[in-house]
């Protein structure tokens, strides 16, 4: 009989035990009357960063300060992008322009043509040692033929300037 009556006790622990571990932390919650209205009627809350738009590079100028780019001579030609320094125009559309260019790199002594992609008017080229893009763009005289590096900046060094020079001469580009 006695171990009828502690057994029956605990079940009846378990039980309350199981029902105050299921019951959550009520006790302990503090009441919010913002949480207690249904979800369509609560304020938006928004980060104090996130309610205005970030203006910090709004007004930068691409390629370096004013007085940077404002000393440093070009070759870009009217028409062109603003962020292409070394290139030229040529007349025609863009695809023609596209496979004259891919005609002369194919003749090129020393360059390796990676890859080319006519959809983006892009050959990825390796010339003396450095590796760039030859962007074909179209623009209101034209197309305008361009290196530019991997991130899309106009590339440096003799390579591309070379190549630019000798694309220019052969195509007529002005």
């Amino acid at each position: 009989m006695r171990s009828n009556v502690s057994m029956s006790r605990a079940v009846v622990a378990g039980l309350l035990l199981a029902v105050v571990a299921t019951s959550g932390c009520s006790w302990f919650r503090k009441g919010n009357k913002l949480y207690a209205e249904a979800p369509e009627n609560r304020p938006l809350e928004v980060p104090p960063d996130l309610d205005q738009p970030r203006t910090d590079g709004a007004m930068a100028i691409p390629g370096g300060s004013a007085s940077a780019s404002a000393n440093r001579p070009t070759q870009a030609q009217p028409g062109a992008p603003a962020s292409s320094a070394l290139g030229f125009t040529l007349s025609g559309n863009r695809d023609d322009a596209f496979n004259k260019v891919g005609e002369v790199l194919g003749k090129t002594e020393g360059l390796t043509i990676a890859s080319r992609a006519q959809l983006l008017g892009a050959y990825d080229v390796n010339y003396q040692g450095g590796n760039f893009l030859i962007r074909v763009s179209a623009v209101e005289a034209g197309a305008y033929v361009s290196a530019v590096d991997p991130r899309g900046l106009p590339a440096s060094g003799a390579g591309p300037t070379k190549l630019i020079a000798d694309l220019k001469t052969a195509l007529g580009g002005r």
